[in-house]
């Protein structure tokens, strides 16, 4: 018996007033205050007086005082009394109250030191002193003899790895956590370290010991630690019994003596392994004994043979896999295969186990149907006989459910996690969504130990806008022993994707890719609407992929010749695309008519839009599909899976009227439908119950329904943001829904003509496209940053570096190249800086200046009309480049391609230069390149005709001439032919050539140029204020005395060399740096929000509110500000669910909710939250104003939730919104989740009356048909 000291010291004198009994009274004060006696010993003391009392006929004030001394006792603690390990109740009465020899009744001092000698404990001073021995850093090994295993010595060998824990390491070598956390992990753990990711190599090590400060162990030392008041106090004291001092130094030499002592004999046979293992020297630091210890002689041997391989191999870590050649030695090679298959493999699926049993990584794209299950199934089996274990995951909930139905059936120990159901979680093979695996990477889960593969299925969902940074995060998490199997539709870019992977984990991944449909797929057009019109289907792409323009004219021709007739009937009426109910019902009742004929059934039909199919189902109450027989089968399996629902919730409106669409063999598949419900229908399919589907995009996704046909109500959707036509993969993923393999010989999808036929080339692109290319969603979210920022040996920058969005950087490849610029970059000459070329660097970076800003301008005055029109036939411009200093050149012709623009002109050269000989490299002119002096032929002055580019042409001048360019051109193609070179040049050329000559002559300084903002009338900023800098420039020039110096020329040829090479190096440099990342400065704007809200410290630390925030998987932030600010508390629990339903609700509504004055405060309350998070993010940078981040969070459900949780039926809150049924269920299963990590948040921050509310809450809600269990689960 347990009871708070404290309280029973401060009431006991109070309730001993109650006491008649002066014995009794003096008794029992004796025992509490003379004589301290142990409370229990008390305890049992009154009981027995109590005991005794009551025989005697003692009355009843003794008794209530009793009963008020114990009872409120447990009202004091906030969850009563603590538990005790085991009831001593009945021990206790049996010893002390029914055992008179043990305690006379009348005697109380002998009794009492009776309960002295019983409760008696000696003072353990020690034991407060005491704590857990820090692990043994070595171990004793036996030797054997190789040959008889006979025992000849023991060694002691060091062990490694010791004292690590889910709390301080990455290692796989730390030992386990509690059973309790094995499965989901703690927040509070390091997660595993990821593939691919070195820990810190040597240099960095050195760096970091470089950077790090000398410590004064005197005067530095800090006294109190971050959040304490207090600290210690490091003063000198005179001490009692002087110690002499210990150093590292001495333990070191002493532990090198006792080394030395060991006899010569042991050294010999140790020889060999002294020689492999590295001598640790004397060092004054530990971090340097840490480096030498960690760099063993075995090292620079590995590292040289990795240089020996071959370099393309290095770089190519996507292996694509043949698969056209049958593999014949398949069971050769697996001759007792852990799985066999009741059919014969594909060539693909035996390629990708090989892979398998080699332990390789693979990648498999292939068409829905096509049998890449079969690569999962394998890797499970394999899994269970090598006994490690296997986590399948899938993108969406429903898929994992059938998923584990479909495993469990084959293999049995299998397990399910998804976030409100764990099925056997100790299972070999753990089905579960992509987010829990995400959160057991981070939360370092025992689990993550034993997994030898995981399987991504659909992993063309990474290109989902929302949730595609969940792959990417679980891909660069999993840690480097986990095999990864990709099973995607086909995608253009898998061999990219998987390179990524590659790189970013150090392993090869294999590419096998097939675009083989095991049911080959017809398309077709149907314009029919009637009887007379049913059989007008026209075939558009063949079984073969051929594009049959034939049959899409056909069916423009049906149409066309209908709507002549109906317009002559009755008069010629605008042509709407819209098509009205009733011509809708008509299309689809000849459809169908038609189909179920052919025995084409059973049918998906894919229609975007919920609304418009309900309509269509509904439409169709005249259609029967099924018969007798099946309409038992039907009704029977209806009733029996809504058995597990209350009576009420059976009589739902939308149950009741899908129990008659699949009694006709129709039904409805879309997220407004009840689970259960989708459940059923999904069954009922599979077994080819259900004859006609009427199912939005998401029954494409993943789940594996093939039928025998497929059809499009239209080829246009609605995708968030507009309507737009259908994507190559989005209508081949729906498309491949047709065709059941083995039952059918060819798949038939059809394209309805409703209103007419859709474009031809629209048609083309759709069904003959490439299908979308996987692309990086890779975006950072605070749960990231916070749950990477709490471990130190994980950076935020090293997850961006990895993502897939920055796939291109070739990190590699740019170090190699950097390594070989700093060697050639050490042999460059030196160069010569002292006396007249003390100036020659300045010189340098002020003429690269110069050439910027010049060509910046000329790129204005290109894109500009008024340059142009100035850039034309005749005008005469100066000519820069390594064949031309400032020469002077007229322009003939004026290219027409905009973006490669080109100029043919007329230049003045040296006679024999004519061909760019004379004069050698660029190397000597480029230094005058900005000399204003044009160029005067020294000999005889020639010319040349030459294309040159915009760069070419450094001045425009104001001056030009009349030419007639076709003569000049003619002219000198002609004497550049071998019999007319020694022609004399035309009339053209001669006057033109003379004519610029004289214009050099006349003006040798310099001639006029057009300005490009007072002649080309070019006034933007940019042009004018790189006008004004060139004229700085320019003038600066002549400044400089290195151009006056004789090396001049070859010392600015070294130069530029030199700076050429490090401009490379600083390039490169940059893009393997941190800077050079897309997301970074995105990053260094949440952490500066997470940094004004507290979550994190200037340097970076997790605080209290940051490790709240990792518990949250969605809306963190506002969620944390709720928990912090109390908007909470004050609500019940039932007003909490309501007011958090924002959080997962995402559609508009027209309905208003009628909520209670407490709920619209706590509205209000989270509105204002949101509004100053949202103004925050906006003042540290991030593009998204407050009204945005507001809008993300809808009120819509808020009087649903509330009724719910109150216990209203489903029957009635369905009545309460324009919401459907699906999406409420879905909503409020949602909201379970973020209700259970608000409870572990509040947890975390102490506040144990939130948290119980909380669970009060998700316990109001987890009922009745909202959390009906699965049909594949039970």
């Amino acid at each position: 018996m347990l009871l708070p000291t404290s309280a029973l010291r401060c009431q006991l004198p109070e309730r001993q007033q109650e006491l008649h009994s002066a014995n009794f009274q003096f008794t029992a004060t004796k025992l509490w205050t003379e004589y301290m006696c142990p409370l229990w010993a008390l305890w049992t003391f009154l009981c027995l007086c109590w005991r005794w009392d009551a025989l005697a006929g003692l009355n009843s004030s003794h008794t209530q005082f009793l009963a008020n001394l114990y009872l409120p006792r447990a009202q004091l603690l906030p969850h009563g009394l603590p538990p005790t390990s085991l009831n001593l109740e009945t021990e206790v009465e049996k010893r002390f109250l029914r055992d008179p020899s043990w305690l006379p009744l009348h005697d109380t001092d002998f009794a009492f030191q009776k309960f002295m000698k019983v409760s008696q404990r000696k003072p353990d001073v020690d034991s407060l002193l005491n704590c857990t021995p820090s692990p043994l850093h070595s171990g004793i090994s036996v030797i054997r003899d190789p040959t008889t295993g006979m025992l000849l010595d023991f060694t002691e060998v060091l062990q490694e790895n010791m004292g690590l824990s889910a709390k301080n390491s990455l290692s796989l070598q730390r030992q386990p956590g509690p059973p309790s956390e094995s499965l989901r992990g703690s927040n509070t753990n390091y997660p595993f370290l990821p593939g691919g990711m070195e820990e810190l190599t040597l240099e960095q090590i050195k760096k970091n010991s470089e950077l790090e400060e000398e410590i004064d162990f005197e005067n530095d030392l800090l006294k109190v630690p971050p959040g304490f008041k207090a600290g210690m106090d490091f003063t000198n004291k005179d001490a009692k019994v002087a110690k002499s001092e210990v150093n590292l130094m001495s333990l070191l030499s002493t532990l090198d003596e006792i080394s030395n002592l060991q006899p010569d004999t042991e050294e010999k046979e140790g020889d060999k392994q002294t020689e492999e293992a590295v001598k640790l020297p004397r060092t004054n630091s530990l971090e340097d004994l840490g480096i030498k210890d960690a760099t063993p002689s075995s090292i620079p041997s590995e590292a040289g043979n990795k240089d020996k391989q071959n370099p393309e191999e290095k770089k190519k870590w996507a292996i694509p896999v043949d698969i056209t050649s049958p593999c014949q030695d398949f069971y050769k090679r697996i001759p007792s295969p852990a799985f066999k298959w009741p059919f014969e493999l594909d060539t693909f699926q035996k390629q990708a186990v090989l892979k398998l049993e080699a332990h390789e990584s693979v990648f498999v794209a292939a068409h829905t149907s096509a049998g890449k299950t079969v690569v999962a199934e394998y890797a499970i089996a394999l899994s269970q006989k090598h006994m490690t274990r296997t986590i399948y995951t899938s993108p969406i909930k429903a898929l994992s459910n059938q998923k584990f139905r479909d495993f469990k059936t084959t293999f049995g120990d299998v397990g399910l996690l998804t976030g409100d159901v764990q099925l056997s979680p100790e299972s070999s093979c753990l089905i579960m969504t992509t987010e829990i695996l995400r959160s057991m990477l981070y939360n370092g889960s025992e689990v993550i130990r034993d997994l030898e593969w995981v399987i991504f299925d659909e992993v063309h969902y990474i290109n989902d806008a929302d949730r595609g940074v969940v792959w990417e995060e679980v891909l660069i998490m999993l840690p480097d022993h986990v095999s990864i199997i990709l099973l995607s539709a086909t995608v253009p870019n898998a061999l990219e994707f998987s390179e990524w992977i590659g790189r970013i984990k150090k392993r090869h991944i294999y590419v096998i890719s097939t675009m083989k449909r095991p049911v080959p797929l017809e398309h077709y057009l149907y314009t029919g609407n009637s009887t007379k019109t049913q059989k007008e289907l026209f075939l558009l792409l063949d079984a073969a992929g051929n594009f049959l323009t034939k049959g899409y004219y056909s069916a423009v021709d049906a149409k066309k010749e209908r709507t002549s007739k109906h317009a002559q009937s009755f008069g010629a009426k605008s042509s709407s695309k819209a098509t009205s109910a009733s011509q809708d019902r008509a299309v689809w009742l000849t459809l169908l008519h038609f189909l179920s004929q052919r025995q084409q059934t059973p049918v998906v039909a894919f229609t975007f839009s919920r609304t418009r199919c309900d309509e269509n189902a509904r439409s169709l109450e005249s259609m029967d599909l099924t018969t007798s027989v099946e309409k038992a089968e039907i009704h029977s399996f209806f009733q029996k899976s809504l058995s597990r629902l209350r009576g009420g919730d059976r009589q739902l409106p939308q149950i009741l009227l899908m129990r008659d669409l699949l009694k006709r063999g129709v039904a409805v598949h879309h997220s407004g439908i009840l689970p259960i419900l989708k459940e059923v229908i999904e069954m009922l399919f599979s077994r080819g119950l259900v004859k006609v589907l009427f199912a939005t995009e998401t029954f494409a996704m993943g789940v594996n329904m093939p039928a025998r046909t497929v059809v499009f109500d239209s080829i246009r959707k609605h995708d968030g943001t507009g309507f737009r036509n259908l994507l190559p993969g989005e209508y081949i993923q729906m498309a491949g829904r047709a065709g059941r393999r083995g039952l059918d010989a060819t798949g038939t999808v059809i394209i309805l003509c409703k209103s007419g036929v859709h474009d031809m080339a629209e048609l083309h692109a759709m069904m003959m496209g490439k299908p979308t290319i996987l692309q990086s969603q890779f975006r950072l979210t605070y749960t990231m940053i916070l749950n990477l920022l709490r471990v130190e040996a994980l950076r935020v920058t090293d997850m961006m570096r990895r993502s897939f969005s920055e796939s291109h950087r070739d990190t590699q490849a740019h170090e190699k190249k950097i390594s070989q610029l700093k060697k050639s970059l050490a042999s460059l000459p030196p160069q010569d800086a002292e006396g007249q070329l003390s100036d020659i660097l300045p010189y340098y970076h002020t003429v690269t200046e110069l050439r910027t800003t010049t060509e910046a301008i000329q790129r204005a005055i290109l894109d500009s009309v008024n340059g142009l029109k100035a850039l034309s036939v005749g005008r005469v411009v100066i000519v820069n480049n390594k064949q031309h200093l400032n020469a002077l050149g007229v322009i003939l012709q004026v290219s027409n391609d905009a973006v490669n623009r080109s100029f043919t002109a007329l230049i003045i050269c040296e006679k024999g230069n004519e061909e760019g000989e004379g004069k050698g490299s660029g190397g000597t002119a480029f230094p005058h390149r900005y000399s204003t002096a044009l160029f005067i032929p020294e000999g005889p002055c020639s010319h040349t005709v030459q294309k040159l580019k915009l760069q070419d042409i450094s001045g425009i001048t104001v001056k030009t001439l009349k030419v007639i360019p076709d003569r000049i051109i003619d002219n000198f193609s002609k004497r550049q032919q071998p019999r007319f070179r020694s022609d004399p040049p035309g009339q053209a050329i001669s006057t033109a050539t003379q004519e610029l000559l004289q214009l050099a002559e006349a003006n040798p300084g310099g001639i006029a140029t057009l300005d490009p903002v007072n002649d080309l009338q070019l006034k933007s900023v940019e042009v004018v204020e790189d006008c004004m800098r060139l004229r700085v420039l320019q003038a600066s020039l002549k400044d400089f005395s290195c151009t006056h110096s004789p090396t001049f020329a070859e010392q600015f040829a070294r130069i530029r060399e030199r700076m050429s090479v490090q401009e490379e190096l600083d390039r490169l440099l940059f893009l393997v740096s941190d800077q050079s990342l897309t997301l970074l400065p995105e990053y260094h704007q949440r952490i500066q929000v997470l940094q004004s809200l507290q979550y994190v410290d200037g340097s970076g630390a997790v605080q209290l509110k940051g490790r709240v925030a990792c518990q949250i998987s969605s809306h963190e932030l506002l969620l944390t500000e709720l928990l912090f600010e109390n908007v909470l508390s004050p609500l019940a629990p039932e007003e909490s669910a309501a007011l958090l339903s924002c959080l997962v609700f995402t559609q508009n509504t027209q309905v208003e909710p009628h909520i209670t004055s407490t709920l619209k405060e706590g509205i209000d309350r989270v509105l204002s939250v949101a509004q100053r998070i949202g103004e925050l993010q906006r003042d540290c940078g991030i593009p998204q104003t407050a009204e945005e981040f507001i809008a993300q969070f809808k009120f819509g459900l808020t009087e649903v939730v509330y009724c719910w949780a109150r216990g209203m039926p489903f029957a009635e809150i369905a009545l309460l919104t324009d919401v459907q049924e699906g999406t409420v269920v879905r909503c409020i299963q949602r909201l379970d989740e973020v209700l259970k990590e608000v409870r572990q948040a509040a947890r975390i921050v102490g506040d144990s009356v939130l948290g119980s509310k909380m669970e009060q809450a998700s316990l109001s809600i987890r009922r009745d048909i909202v959390f009906t269990a699965s049909l594949y689960t039970h």
